[in-house]
């Protein structure tokens, strides 16, 4: 039913590929997903990547997990899935930038701040595992954007709040195009990967202030780098 995802971008990959089979209507309302393990088998992921795509489903209002029963497809999820689709696709193309960029300098340094107090072990094991991967794939843009969004979505997730996970999943359209760009600009990928070590070294430490101005280096980082890249995308992009 489903197709193999690549390792470096299992969480969205899974999460756009259930919410394509609702569009297309091969999963209805009410119809029930398979148990973890098995849709670990046709993923071919392991099921904490499962249990974080089907987390994200469940509060973006696509699925609902019912004790003793299993996940289903919830009534309404088509038209919310339309909504968190089409969120971010009202914006105009010469105003998205900006407005991205003014929100992650709103919400991202509180977000690691509150990550620093939150965090539990299994939250930094991902994002331990997304700068290793980054450090590994400074050359190579496709495996480096999805391993540099894996970072962020587990930081969000590691402030221990629903809501801020579910805004942060429903821009990450937005991010990989920004993120896309700015891998061109000569030393880019090296600036972010040290500011990345240094916000989740401040949060392995239990430093929130520390953590919040780390992440403000960070986004200023990305605001010069995206100055610095004006031109458009690559026509080799990494595959979506």
């Amino acid at each position: 039913m489903y197709k193999p995802v690549q390792p470096s971008r299992l969480y969205e990959r899974i999460v756009q590929q259930i919410e394509e089979s609702i569009l297309q209507g091969t999963l209805k309302p009410g119809d029930q997903l398979p148990a973890e393990r098995e849709l670990a088998q046709q993923f071919r992921v392991s099921r904490s990547a499962v249990r974080e795509a089907l987390r994200a489903l469940s509060e973006k209002g696509l699925i609902e997990a019912q004790t003793g029963r299993g996940t289903f497809v919830r009534e309404a999820s088509s038209q919310a899935m339309r909504q968190s689709i089409d969120l971010m696709s009202r914006f105009g193309q010469s105003d998205a930038a900006a407005h991205l960029a003014e929100m992650r300098e709103m919400l991202e340094p509180g977000i690691a701040a509150l990550a620093a107090v939150r965090a539990q072990e299994d939250n930094l094991a991902p994002m331990r595992d997304a700068v290793a991967v980054m450090d590994r794939t400074l050359q190579d843009a496709g495996a480096f954007i999805e391993a540099d969004l894996d970072f962020h979505l587990a930081l969000a997730e590691a402030a221990n709040n629903p809501l801020i996970l579910s805004l942060i999943d429903s821009i990450v359209g937005l991010l990989r195009e920004q993120r896309t760009r700015i891998f061109y600009v000569e030393g880019g990928p090296q600036r972010g990967q040290s500011h990345h070590k240094a916000i989740l070294q401040a949060i392995e430490r239990r430093e929130p202030d520390k953590a919040r101005d780390a992440m403000r280096a960070h986004l200023q980082q990305v605001r010069e780098d995206s100055r610095g890249r004006m031109d458009p995308i690559p026509s080799k992009l990494p595959p979506a």
